[in-house]
């Protein structure tokens, strides 16, 4: 795993304050890319928060690299995934309610 010197998404979150439309487009959109790639490659993270995210570097529009793969599957084809995963904080209500 390569070096990430501009720490994790959340703190860059909580230390900006805010985001513009546009910045926040940019920041989501290199997360769809990343979960598009673990899903081209066959694996589903199912833990994804911005904790889970780290900049490369302190630059304002550094990329970002997905970690914490430890609650992550290889996709089975066929398969329901049915079980409740994930950082409690971030599942969804509707998933805590079954």
């Amino acid at each position: 795993m390569e070096l990430c010197l501009g720490g994790e998404l959340f703190d860059r979150i909580t230390a900006k304050g805010s985001y513009s439309e546009s910045e926040a487009a940019s920041i989501f959109g290199q997360i769809v890319n990343v979960v598009h790639a673990c899903h081209f490659m066959g694996v589903m993270h199912r833990d994804l928060k911005p904790e889970s995210f780290l900049l490369v570097n302190n630059d304002p529009k550094a990329p970002l690299k997905a970690t914490d793969f430890g609650l992550s599957v290889f996709i089975e084809e066929g398969r329901v995934y049915r079980e409740i995963v994930g950082s409690t904080y971030y599942v969804a209500p509707e998933v805590l309610r079954r």
